[in-house]
């Protein structure tokens, strides 16, 4: 587990945390339920539901390493209350997915699916933002095991609980539907810099019509 920073630290950095948060030194390993397996025979990454053509598009791991690389420097800040800020991210931009398998018209949201059907929402428009990035790496090494390994979706500025770790595809929907937290309780949109924690902080229009 990582430490909390010294007062000293968190003064310098107070200007870029979110309201409630604190900054963080090292990475806390949070998840619910076991580390999966990982087979790279049997893995592969789906995008489904509302896509232009209809289709169903699919990558194996090696088709999905092959895609193209980027970097982002990008904070994660935990709803547990915890910050990392500056970490540097390696992996494919949401976008780039977004590209090769579009969309159709009228989808307003996707939903990320991970192992053991965990499960986030997020608009569509937080899903491409430029550094959303589905992560293969941090700080130059690839993820562990523990923290989201072979790929976790990163997206700053939303809560961490946005972007799952063990990523396996993502669902184009024309509605909004909660996620695994987002049922269990969590914010449905997660805003950081608003603290949205918790769905009784939701304001009309923030979760989906009933």
């Amino acid at each position: 587990m990582g430490q909390p920073e010294s007062r000293e630290q968190q003064g310098a950095a107070q200007s870029e945390l979110p309201p409630g948060q604190r900054l963080q030194r090292g990475w806390p390993v949070t998840h619910y339920g076991p580390v999966p397996k990982f087979k790279p025979d049997r893995w592969e990454f789906r995008v489904f539901g509302a896509t232009a053509d209809g289709d169903k598009h699919c990558w194996n791991h090696e088709e999905f390493s092959a895609l193209p690389f980027s970097t982002v420097i990008a904070d994660l800040h935990c709803v547990t209350k915890f910050s990392m800020l500056g970490a540097e991210w390696g992996g494919v931009q949401a976008r780039t997915l977004v590209e090769l398998a579009p969309p159709a018209p009228h989808v307003t949201h996707v939903m990320v699916w991970a192992e053991y059907g965990y499960s986030a929402n997020l608009r569509l428009a937080d899903f491409t933002d430029e550094r959303a990035l589905f992560a293969t790496h941090k700080a130059g090494e690839l993820l562990t095991a523990e923290h989201g390994f072979p790929l976790r979706l990163v997206v700053p500025h939303l809560y961490a609980w946005k972007g799952p770790k063990w990523v396996r595809g993502i669902e184009y929907m024309t509605a909004d539907r909660r996620g695994f937290w987002e049922e269990r309780g969590y914010h449905n949109l997660g805003d950081p810099w608003q603290e949205q924690r918790y769905s009784y902080q939701e304001e009309p229009g923030d979760g989906p019509e009933l």
